[in-house]
């Protein structure tokens, strides 16, 4: 129960930064979308480093369900745990965005419209959640200690170099479709930018345990 809180607890606060500093950036930066996507980059990169800092030692701090599977391929968490840790990474991450509803006084309950797809958003899907389990894994090789600003760093960044902004998380993308913000995605589009995550930790599985054998 203390792991699944500190996954639910942790997403919830992801999606709150996620979403929250949409809504400040798009508010603030008066049709500047440059400036209000450097907010949105910023307030996440700092939200992940902390919860992945506070809450790491407790549950291994995945807050994505694709994280969660990566390490399911790896035998490092069971069937039995992995399961309850994607369920209460949705539910939290839908909470989350609820709660960034009420702190700006918005609807609670939306959909999003912001259209999100086209190949070339499906492939950037794949390829930003394959970068964030290298990140990962080749952070727990090297640096485990580093691994919170590994992941800040490189969600940050990714924000600019990926066409889609880098979702790279299941529990993210279904929560950003209850969202029509800034940071929202219509959820038609949904189902397929979960299919390419889960093509991207197909593709890790394969390559990244030859890449840093132990």
């Amino acid at each position: 129960m203390q792991k699944l809180l500190a996954e639910g607890l942790g997403t919830a606060f992801l999606l709150i930064g996620v979403v929250g500093s949409g809504i400040m950036g798009a508010a603030l930066a008066d049709g500047n979308v440059a400036v209000a996507l450097l907010a949105n980059a910023i307030a996440t990169g700092c939200i992940l480093y902390v919860i992945i800092t506070t809450l790491g030692p407790i549950s291994g701090a995945h807050f994505n369900p694709a994280v969660t599977l990566a390490f399911l391929l790896r035998g490092e968490i069971s069937v039995s745990d992995a399961i309850p840790y994607a369920v209460v990474q949705i539910i939290g991450g839908i909470l989350g965005v609820w709660a960034a509803h009420i702190m700006f006084d918005l609807s609670i309950l939306q959909a999003s419209t912001t259209d999100r797809t086209g190949m070339s958003l499906w492939f950037s899907e794949a390829l930003a959640t394959f970068g964030l389990l290298f990140v990962i894994f080749g952070g727990l090789k090297s640096r485990p200690d580093a691994v919170p600003t590994l992941v800040a760093l490189y969600i940050t960044g990714a924000y600019w170099f990926t066409s889609s902004t880098s979702f790279a998380n299941p529990a993210v993308t279904i929560a950003r479709g209850f969202s029509d913000t800034f940071a929202g995605i219509n959820p038609t589009n949904i189902p397929m930018f979960i299919v390419m995550q889960i093509v991207g930790v197909g593709v890790a599985a394969l390559i990244l345990p030859r890449l840093f054998k132990a």
